[in-house]
C-alpha cells in the first residue's frame, strides 16, 4: 500500500509539473503574442492622424487695408489674450491707430516663421508702419499664425493634433501625473498601492468611486482593449501594461498617453489628446495655457462627458477647482495663485465645435476638391496639412448677416419664425479663390449644404448673360440701343403658349438696352434673347462658368436655369475679372505632416470673353445698382463705393437672390424655403438686404472704371442717342467699343450748329 500510496503521489507531482510546464508555456506563448501586439502597434505609426485644414493667414505690411479694431478682433479670434509685457506668444497689447504683438512661430508652405514681436502703426484703415519691436528694424511682410478650422475624419472617427512631450508645458504633464498616477515613475506599469487604496474606497463607498489604474494601463485600454469591466480584461491590461514598460521609456509612456486621452466629442467627432483639446476648447497651442486652462483640460480627464465645460459648466468648475488644489499642494503653483486662479471663469472658446471645427461647410468644399487627388485614407490617415483660401474676416461677416438678418426679414414680413433659410459665397475678384461660404442659417451644423448642393432657378441672375451677348456685337447693338417692351406670345411644338410679363405686369415704352437692364424688366430682355437666338446665350453663359444641364429654350433668359450659389459665383466672377474664368478654388497648398509640400493648387485663368463687351455690361450693371433694382445697396454703402450686380426673383417669389461685386470681391447670396414655397420676397427685399451688409462689412473695394484701349466714351444726348458736347445740359458718358457709337451731333451741340450754319439755325428756332 505504502508502494502505491508514494507511486500515486508521484504521478500527481509528474501531472502537476507537466501542467504547470504546459501552463507555462502556452502562457509564454500569450506573452509573446501580447508582446508583438504591443511592439507592432507602437513600432510605427500609432495613429491615423486626420488631414488638419487652415485658414489663409491674415497678413500685415504697409498699406494694408485693415485697421486697428480689426486686427484685435483677428488676434482675439486665433485666441491672443492682451498682455502690455507680451510675455509669451499669442499676446498683444492694442491701441486705436497702435498695436504691438508677440506673433507665433508657423511653419508655412513656402518657409518657417519664427516668433516675432511686432510694432504696427495704422492711419485710419490702412497700416502705415510695421517693425520688429525688438530691432525697430522696417519690416516687409508678416503673417499671423493660420487658424485651425477643421480636420477631415472618418466618420464616428478619432480627431487629434499631435504633439511631443518636449513642447508640452511642464505644468501639464507634472499635473496630469499627480492627479491621475501619482507614482508613474516608480511603478512597472501597475501599481498595487493604487490597487489596494482604491479598493478600501470602493468598499467603503459600497459602489466604484475610485480607480487603480495607472496611466499605463489606461493607454493600454485605450489602444487595445474595450470598456467592458470584465476580470479577463483586467488580466490583460495588467501583462500588457508590464510588458510596455519593458520596452518604452516612462516619457515615450507619457507623450502617447498624451495624443491618445479622449477629452470630449462633437457630433461624428471624438476629440483626443491634449494638443487637439487646447485648440478645442481654448482655441490656442498648448504652451500658451494658462494654469487654470490646464487644470481644466486635465480635469476632462476623468469624465469628458460628465464634465464638459459647455454643457455641465458647474461640474467642470468644481473639477477644475480640484485639479488646482492638486496642483498646489504638488508646489506647481502658489497658495496665491490657487486664490487668483479659482475665481477665474471657465474661459471656454464659445460655440459648437469650439475653436477647431468652425466651418463645417467650408470644410465639406475643401474635402470635394480633394477628392480628385486624394484617397479617403490618404485624408483621413495621413496627417496632411491642407492650406485653404478662407478669410476669417469675410466668414464671420457672411455668418452674421445671414444669421442676423433672416429672422429681421421674417419678422417684417410676418412670417413664422425659422421659415427661411440662406446661403452665401464670397470669393476673390481676381483669382475666383473662395474666401467664405455659408451653407444654411445653422452655420456650425454640417448638414445639407446649400452653397454647394441647392440648385434653385436663378431668375433675373440670368439676364446679364443676354445683355452680355448682344453687346458682343457692336455692329448690331450698344448700351444706347432700343428695345420695344410689347407683348410677346410663343408657341412651342408640345408646349402650352409662352407669354411672358413684366414685373409689374405694365408695359413702358421703348428701353435703352441698359435701362431694360437696370431695372430687370422681362419683355425688352425676352425680344433681344430671341433675336440673338438661345443657343448664342446659353452659349455666353457656359464661357462664363455655366455647368448645369439647362437647355437651350427661351425660357433662359428669364432664368429658368437652375444653379448653386457657388455656380452663380463663378459666372459672376468671370464678369469681375475682366472675362477670366476660373473655377471656384478653396486650397491653396497642401503638405505632409512633416511639412513637405505634397501638391500645390496654382491659379488657373482662361480668357473666354474680350475685356470690351465686359466692360460694357459692368457699366450696365452699376446702373443696375445707382438706378435700378439694387439701389437700396447705398442705405449701406458709401455711395462713392462703385460695384455691378443683379437682383435675381423667380417664379411666386420662391427664390431671392443677389449677385455682385466690386474691384476685390464678388458676394452672391440666396434667400428661400427649403420646401419651394413662395416667400413673397423679390431679390432686392430679401437677398440684398444680406449682400449690402456684407458688402460694406469687408469693405470692398470701388470699381476702378478706366476703359480698356477697346473701348471709347462718348458724350450722348439722352433725348435724341446721338453725340453731344458740352452744349448739350443733360449729356451722359456712355461707353462703346471702338467706333460703335454714334457719329452724328445731336441738335443741341455745337457741332451740329457749326455743320447746318447760321440759316438752319434760325429755321429751328422759327419753325421754317
Amino acid at each position: 500500500m505504502a508502494v502505491n500510496s508514494r507511486s500515486i503521489k508521484i504521478g500527481v507531482i509528474s501531472v502537476l509539473v507537466l501542467a504547470i510546464s504546459i501552463g507555462g508555456v502556452l502562457f509564454a506563448g500569450y506573452l509573446l503574442k501580447l508582446d508583438k501586439e504591443i511592439r507592432d502597434r507602437f513600432a510605427g505609426a500609432r495613429w491615423a492622424l486626420p488631414a488638419q485644414v487652415y485658414a489663409a493667414p491674415q497678413e500685415l505690411y504697409v498699406g494694408q487695408g485693415i485697421n486697428a479694431h480689426d486686427l484685435v478682433h483677428e488676434l482675439q479670434r486665433l485666441g491672443y489674450r492682451q498682455d502690455a509685457t507680451l510675455g509669451n506668444t499669442g499676446t498683444y497689447v492694442g491701441g486705436a491707430q497702435h498695436v504691438d504683438l508677440y506673433v507665433r512661430g508657423f511653419d508655412f508652405w513656402d518657409g518657417v516663421q519664427a516668433p516675432e514681436r511686432l510694432s504696427v502703426d495704422f492711419s485710419g484703415d490702412l497700416v502705415t508702419a510695421l517693425k520688429d519691436l525688438d530691432s525697430s528694424k522696417d519690416l516687409d511682410i508678416v503673417r499671423l499664425d493660420p487658424m485651425l478650422i477643421g480636420s477631415i475624419y472618418p466618420k464616428q472617427g478619432e480627431d487629434r493634433v499631435l504633439i511631443k512631450l518636449s513642447d508640452v508645458p511642464p505644468m501639464l504633464a507634472k499635473g496630469l501625473v499627480a492627479v491621475e498616477d501619482h507614482g508613474f515613475y516608480e511603478h512597472s506599469g501597475i501599481s498595487l498601492k493604487a490597487i489596494f487604496r482604491a479598493s478600501i474606497a470602493n468598499l467603503r463607498a459600497g459602489h466604484v468611486v475610485q480607480g487603480g489604474s495607472t496611466l499605463t494601463q489606461q493607454l493600454i485600454k485605450n489602444f487595445f482593449l474595450s470598456n467592458r469591466q470584465t476580470f479577463t480584461r483586467k488580466i490583460n491590461e495588467a501583462l500588457m501594461a508590464m510588458l510596455l514598460e519593458s520596452h518604452y521609456s516612462k516619457d515615450q509612456i507619457l507623450e502617447a498617453y498624451m495624443n491618445e486621452v479622449a477629452l470630449g466629442q462633437d457630433g461624428n467627432r471624438a476629440v483626443h489628446g491634449f494638443g487637439l483639446g487646447s485648440h478645442f476648447y481654448f482655441n490656442k497651442p498648448l504652451n500658451e495655457l494658462r494654469p487654470q486652462e490646464i487644470a481644466l483640460l486635465v480635469g476632462l480627464v476623468k469624465g469628458p462627458t460628465y464634465y464638459n465645460p459647455r454643457r455641465y459648466p458647474k461640474h467642470a468648475l468644481a473639477r477644475r477647482n480640484l485639479v488646482l488644489s492638486v496642483f498646489r499642494d504638488e508646489g506647481l503653483i502658489s497658495d496665491a495663485e490657487y486664490k487668483k486662479d479659482i475665481t477665474l471663469p471657465l474661459g471656454v472658446a464659445g460655440g459648437r465645435g469650439g475653436g477647431a471645427e468652425r466651418y463645417p461647410a467650408f470644410v465639406d468644399l475643401v474635402k470635394r476638391q480633394l477628392e480628385n487627388d486624394y484617397k479617403d485614407e490618404d485624408l483621413t490617415n495621413e496627417g496632411l496639412r491642407i492650406f485653404t483660401t478662407l478669410d476669417p474676416r469675410v466668414q464671420e461677416s457672411l455668418e452674421n448677416r445671414i444669421v442676423e438678418e433672416l429672422p429681421e426679414i421674417e419678422k417684417q414680413r410676418r412670417m413664422k419664425p425659422g421659415t427661411l433659410e440662406g446661403a452665401g459665397v464670397v470669393t476673390s475678384a481676381d483669382r475666383g479663390e473662395v474666401l467664405a461660404l455659408v451653407g444654411g442659417r445653422d452655420v456650425r451644423f454640417p448638414g445639407f449644404n446649400r452653397a454647394l448642393d441647392s440648385r434653385r432657378s436663378i431668375g433675373s441672375l440670368a439676364k446679364p448673360f443676354v445683355y452680355l451677348t448682344a453687346l458682343e456685337h457692336p455692329e448690331q447693338y450698344n448700351l444706347e440701343t432700343m428695345i420695344d417692351d410689347e407683348p410677346i406670345e410663343l408657341r412651342m411644338p408640345g408646349a402650352p403658349v409662352w407669354s411672358p410679363h413684366n414685373y409689374d405686369r405694365k408695359l413702358h415704352g421703348p428701353q435703352h438696352l441698359y435701362n431694360a437692364l437696370a431695372h430687370s424688366i422681362n419683355l425688352p430682355t425676352v425680344r433681344l434673347g430671341l433675336a440673338l437666338g438661345p443657343a448664342n446665350v446659353l452659349k455666353t453663359m457656359r464661357q462664363a462658368g455655366y455647368d448645369g444641364d439647362a437647355k437651350a429654350l427661351p425660357s433662359i433668359f428669364l432664368g429658368a436655369v437652375d444653379a448653386s450659389p457657388l455656380q452663380i459665383a463663378q459666372m459672376y466672377g468671370t464678369l469681375a475679372s475682366g472675362g477670366f474664368q476660373s473655377s471656384p478654388s478653396a486650397i491653396r497648398e497642401v503638405q505632409t505632416k512633416d511639412g513637405k509640400p505634397l501638391q500645390r493648387f496654382p491659379l488657373q485663368l482662361k480668357q473666354t470673353f474680350a475685356e470690351g463687351p465686359i466692360y460694357l455690361i459692368t457699366w450696365a450693371m452699376e446702373k443696375v445698382m445707382t438706378i435700378g433694382t439694387g439701389r437700396s445697396a447705398y442705405t449701406q454703402l458709401s455711395p462713392d463705393t462703385v460695384v455691378a450686380g443683379k437682383s435675381g426673383t423667380t417664379d411666386d417669389y420662391r427664390d431671392s437672390w443677389f449677385a455682385g461685386f466690386g474691384a476685390d470681391r464678388v458676394t452672391v447670396v440666396w434667400v428661400g424655403r427649403d420646401d419651394n414655397q413662395s416667400t413673397g420676397l423679390t431679390g432686392s427685399t430679401g437677398a440684398l438686404q444680406v449682400w449690402s451688409r456684407v458688402m460694406k462689412d469687408i469693405h470692398v473695394r470701388s470699381i476702378d472704371n478706366v476703359p480698356p484701349p477697346t473701348v471709347e466714351e462718348v458724350q450722348i444726348d439722352p433725348d435724341s442717342g446721338l453725340r453731344a458736347d458740352d452744349n448739350c445740359y443733360d449729356a451722359v458718358t456712355v461707353p462703346y467699343l471702338q467706333n460703335s457709337g454714334p457719329q452724328e451731333w445731336a441738335p443741341c451741340s455745337a457741332q451740329a450748329n457749326q455743320t447746318q450754319g447760321p440759316m438752319q439755325w434760325l429755321k429751328d428756332i422759327f419753325g421754317h
